[in-house]
C-alpha cells in the first residue's frame, strides 16, 4: 500500500485563524473561553463558550461564497484554503479526478436552520424562506464548497460520527490513498455550534460546564472539579498526500500518517463504555496498523473533555493498550481550545503534527487537582509545555452513539 503524509494545514480556532498563530497560543498555554456573544445567552444554564475571535471570511472567500453558505461552511473553505496554499499543490500539473475532499461535520448548518424557523413561526406563517437555506443547512455542503473551488472532482463526501467526525473523515483519506484511489485530499473537519438551540439542547444535558463566572478556568481536563465541556468552534484542514507524489514535486513533509481505526462502545446513548473498552481497541488497532509499539507513542493527543464520566473512562481505555506509560506524554488542549465538536479532531491532528516538528507538548491548563481516579502511571503534561522528544504522536476523537476513531503519526 501507499504511504500517505501531510503537506499542508490550515485552521480556524478559539485561539487564532491561521496555523502558526493556533499554535503559538497552543504552546503559551492560551485560553480561548469567555462569555458567550453570539447571542443573548443570559437566560441559559450555560453562558460560556470558546468562540472564533476576528474572523474575516473575505481573506479567502469572495462575496457570493459568503452570501451562500453557513457559517460551518465559512470555516471549512477558509481553513482549506490556507492548507491548499501551504501545500503549494499546483493543481494543473494533477488530474482532478485525482483529489478529493473528505469533510467531517457533526451538526451542520445550525444557525441558518434556527434563523429560518424562526423567522417563520414569528412572522406570518408565510412560507418565505431563503433559496440558500437547503444549500446553507446541508452538511455535505463543506465538501461540496471545497470541491468546487478548486475544481477537485475525485472522492468526495462528509462524515459524520459526532464528535469523532472528523478523525473518520481523515482515517478514510488516508485509507483512500493508500489503496491508490486518489493522489491527495483535502480533509479536516469544520463546526459552528454556537447557537441558542445548540447550547440549550447540551446544557439540558448538563454535559456543559456552568462554571458562567469563571470561564477562564471552565474546561480541565482530569481535574477533580471539573463539571463538563466548553463549546468551541472552528476548523482544520489537512492536504494528505500519496508519499511519492509529494517527494516529487518536492512537497515539504509535516509528518506521516501511519495507523488509523475505528470501534464502537455498543453500550450507551451518550456515555461512554467505563471501562473505556472500545476505545482502549481503536487505540491497539491504530498501533497495530502502523507496526509502532505502545512504548514508542511519545505524545497522546486526548479526547478529554473535561466530563466527570468521559475523562477518567478514556485514560481507563489508556491504561489497557499502552500497559506502561512511561514515556507517553498526555495533554488535554481542549483546556483551551474548548470542544469544538466534529471540528475537533482535526485541530487536534495538527496540534499532534506541530508537537512532532517542533518537539513540544503542547499544556494542559487549568487542571490544578487531578483526580484520584486516573490509573497510576499517567503523566499528564499540566501547567506549561513540555520540550521532549517527540516522533510518535497519537490523537482520539470520540463521539455520542459509541464512536471512536484514533489516528498515529510519525514524524519523516
Amino acid at each position: 500500500m501507499s504511504r500517505v503524509v501531510i503537506t499542508g494545514m490550515g485552521a480556524v480556532t478559539p485561539l487564532g485563524n491561521d496555523v502558526k498563530t493556533f499554535w503559538r497560543h497552543a504552546i503559551e498555554g492560551a485560553n480561548g473561553a469567555g462569555a458567550i456573544t453570539r447571542f443573548d445567552a443570559s437566560q441559559f444554564r450555560t453562558r460560556i463558550a470558546c468562540e472564533v475571535k476576528g474572523f474575516a471570511p473575505e481573506k479567502y472567500l469572495d462575496r457570493n461564497e459568503i452570501k451562500r453558505s453557513d457559517l460551518f461552511t465559512q470555516y471549512a473553505l477558509y481553513a482549506a484554503s490556507e492548507a491548499m496554499e501551504d501545500a503549494g499543490l499546483d493543481l494543473s500539473s494533477i488530474d482532478p479526478f485525482d483529489v478529493g475532499v473528505i469533510w467531517g461535520v457533526g451538526q451542520g448548518g445550525m444557525e441558518t436552520f434556527e434563523h429560518e424557523v424562526t423567522q417563520y413561526v414569528e412572522g406570518e406563517r408565510v412560507p418565505r424562506f431563503s433559496p440558500f437555506f437547503v444549500p446553507r443547512l446541508i452538511i455535505n455542503m463543506a465538501s461540496g464548497l471545497i470541491s468546487m473551488k478548486y475544481g477537485l472532482q475525485g472522492i468526495n463526501y462528509t462524515t459524520v460520527s459526532a464528535c469523532a467526525t472528523s478523525n473518520t473523515a481523515i482515517m478514510d483519506a488516508f485509507n483512500y490513498i493508500r489503496m491508490g484511489k486518489a493522489k491527495a485530499f483535502i480533509t479536516g473537519g469544520s463546526e459552528a455550534p454556537i447557537t441558542p438551540a445548540s447550547i440549550g439542547g447540551f446544557s439540558a444535558m448538563k454535559a456543559m460546564s456552568a462554571r458562567n463566572d469563571d470561564p477562564q478556568h471552565a474546561s480541565r481536563p482530569f481535574d477533580t472539579d471539573r463539571d463538563g465541556f466548553v463549546m468551541g468552534e472552528g476548523a482544520g484542514a489537512l492536504l494528505l498526500e500519496e508519499y511519492e507524489h509529494a517527494k516529487k514535486r518536492g512537497a515539504h513533509i509535516y509528518a506521516e500518517v501511519v495507523g488509523a481505526a475505528m470501534t464502537a462502545d455498543a453500550y450507551h446513548l451518550t456515555s461512554p463504555h467505563p471501562e473505556g473498552r472500545g476505545a482502549s481497541k481503536a487505540m491497539e488497532l491504530a498501533l497495530a496498523e502502523a507496526g509502532i509499539h505502545a512504548g514508542d507513542v511519545d505524545y497522546l493527543n486526548p479526547h478529554a473533555t473535561s466530563t466527570p464520566v468521559g475523562d477518567i473512562s478514556e485514560l481507563n481505555a489508556v491504561s489497557k493498550a499502552f500497559k506502561h506509560t512511561e514515556n507517553l506524554s498526555i495533554s488535554a488542549t481542549k483546556s483551551m481550545t474548548g470542544h469544538l465538536l466534529g471540528a475537533a479532531g482535526a485541530i487536534e491532528a495538527i496540534l499532534a503534527v506541530k508537537a512532532i516538528n517542533h518537539q513540544v507538548v503542547p499544556p494542559t491548563i487549568n487542571t490544578v487537582h487531578l483526580d484520584d481516579a486516573i490509573p497510576k502511571g499517567m503523566h499528564i503534561v499540566t501547567g506549561d509545555a513540555l520540550e521532549r522528544k517527540v516522533n510518535v504522536a497519537m490523537s482520539n476523537a470520540f463521539g455520542f452513539g459509541g464512536h471512536n476513531a484514533t489516528i498515529v503519526f510519525r514524524g519523516i
